[in-house]
């Protein structure tokens, strides 16, 4: 059993999930992604992201904490995604970094703690952010036998 995350074939680039209800940061942070050749996958709630997760098999996520109240019928937040993510055996080991507009430093500890690898306050710095990930898919890449 790989205790790594998923990583992609050779020659193929990182897929990143990007979950936030907010278009305009889905948006940004998409073509800053695909812009640094990451291929990206998109959700605007937690059932999606769930969803996607499923079908895209992502190789991080980027998670923001706060959605609108009762989104599809279930009170999701980047917590509850969090807890359903690491339950799911083809999920658990794939790196989450949260995004978030909330300056609760409450939040970055109940991240941090919940298994989150990094946490960004919004506006995010993409430079800053672009490093992470590069610095998070290659220590999660599994190691050659």
């Amino acid at each position: 059993m790989s205790v790594n995350a998923p990583t992609p074939p050779a020659g193929m680039a990182a897929k990143i999930l990007v979950v936030d209800d907010n278009e305009v940061v889905v948006k940004t942070l998409s073509l800053k992604l695909k812009g640094a050749g990451y291929q990206v996958a998109t959700a605007q709630d937690g059932a999606e992201a769930m969803s996607v997760v499923r079908m895209e098999k992502p190789n991080l996520i980027l998670l923001d904490i706060t959605f609108p109240p009762d989104v599809a019928g279930v009170p999701w937040d980047g917590f509850r995604i969090m807890e359903w993510l690491h339950r799911v055996d083809e999920s658990r080991k794939i790196p989450i970094i949260i995004i978030t507009g909330g300056e609760d430093i409450k939040n970055k500890d109940r991240a941090l703690a919940s298994g989150a690898v990094a946490f960004f306050h919004k506006p995010i710095n993409h430079d800053d952010l672009l490093k992470v990930i590069r610095a998070t898919l290659s220590s999660h890449a599994p190691k050659p036998a």
